[in-house]
């Protein structure tokens, strides 16, 4: 029984991060079912020019979903929620992020205070409160969208791997990998702007 038990452990840190990262993913996913059709995961291709991608810290998840839109050459930049513009990713996302054939080793936070949002900006969230923190902010409801949505398969919140084990930074940073090649094949055939650059 303890081994059952610590292979499901593993399994949920693995891929979820923790047991709170696994259920706020089943919230997410359940939001996504049950809440208003299409929020945050409705687009217009041809209105974006740019794609702004937030987490809380702007160091590990949208720091490296910020260097895979780089590489599909998309227009994009990233910010935080609550972090201090000038800080370095963690040495756990460039680890990571090096093993997947990125680089964050320039990478510098910019926090919320200082980004300077404008027209054509989609901000992609990781999670649901990200977008209901920037709504809070101001920002329209169809300027933000959850990154998630476009992974396969989606998920709906992407979980801080700050502090977290090296397997979950694996899973957390593939995750982001696959929805950043979904969203930019997207922007792409719609012929964005952001795909322009």
């Amino acid at each position: 029984m303890n081994g059952r038990f610590a292979r499901l452990r593993h399994l949920v840190n693995t891929n979820y991060g923790t047991h709170r990262g696994l259920v706020r993913y089943l919230l997410g996913q359940l939001e996504a079912v049950a809440g208003p059709a299409h929020r945050f995961r409705t687009i217009d291709t041809a209105r974006i020019s740019r794609l702004v991608f937030v987490c809380l810290g702007n160091i590990n998840r949208s720091a490296f979903g910020h260097a895979v839109a780089q590489r599909h050459g998309l227009a994009s930049t990233s910010f935080g929620l609550a972090t201090t513009t000038g800080a370095p990713a963690t040495p756990a996302a460039r680890r990571v992020a090096g093993e997947m054939g990125y680089s964050l080793d320039e990478h510098r936070a910019t926090a919320i205070a200082d980004f300077q949002r404008t027209p054509g900006d989609l901000l992609l969230v990781m999670e649901l409160r990200h977008a209901h923190r920037l709504i809070a902010r101001g920002v329209p409801a169809d300027a933000i969208a959850l990154l998630g949505h476009w992974a396969r398969p989606m998920h709906y919140h992407i979980h801080d791997p700050d502090t977290l084990s090296i397997e979950y930074f694996r899973s957390c940073f593939e995750t982001i990998q696959a929805a950043v090649h979904g969203l930019a094949a997207e922007l792409q055939a719609g012929d964005s702007p952001s795909a322009k650059a």
